[in-house]
């Protein structure tokens, strides 16, 4: 039992053979990665478009989250813009604080990457990206 536990370790489960056919053809086809990527593209227009002007934000290389620094001069961290965002406009942002850690800087001070920058997923369908953008917007313009 002790050999079949080392090796389902390092092994996992086989895939039933209806299940490894059915990826192949999943993995065979690549017209679905062209049409998310293209309606991934249209959010990211749309939502900068309106964010730009009130956010520092700019368009990753990949992925499908924004990554966008909180208004510098309002002194509202990326938790208070997360809660308050959510308790006034009713939209989901992730601190980025809390997906990232703690590091030692070359000059010894402790930082956190994610600090004062929150994370918005562009995983709605766009018209919800576009209202979603302009609540953001409109909650920002509160704090500038």
């Amino acid at each position: 039992m002790a050999n079949f536990l080392l090796y389902r370790t390092y092994h996992g489960c086989t895939m039933s053979i209806p299940t490894q056919a059915a990826s192949i053809k999943a993995w065979d086809d690549e017209q679905h990665v062209a049409d998310n990527r293209a309606r991934y593209r249209e959010k990211f227009d749309a939502v900068l478009e309106i964010l730009s002007p009130v956010l520092d934000v700019q368009r990753p290389d990949a992925g499908f989250y924004l990554w966008v620094k909180t208004p510098d001069k309002t002194g509202v961290d990326d938790e208070s813009f997360a809660r308050d965002l959510f308790a006034l406009e009713n939209i989901t942002v992730v601190p980025g604080r809390y997906l990232s850690r703690d590091m030692l800087t070359t000059d010894g001070k402790t930082i956190n990457p994610g600090t004062n920058r929150v994370r918005m997923a562009l995983v709605a369908p766009l018209e919800e990206c576009i209202d979603a953008a302009q609540r953001i917007r409109s909650y920002t313009e509160t704090l500038i």
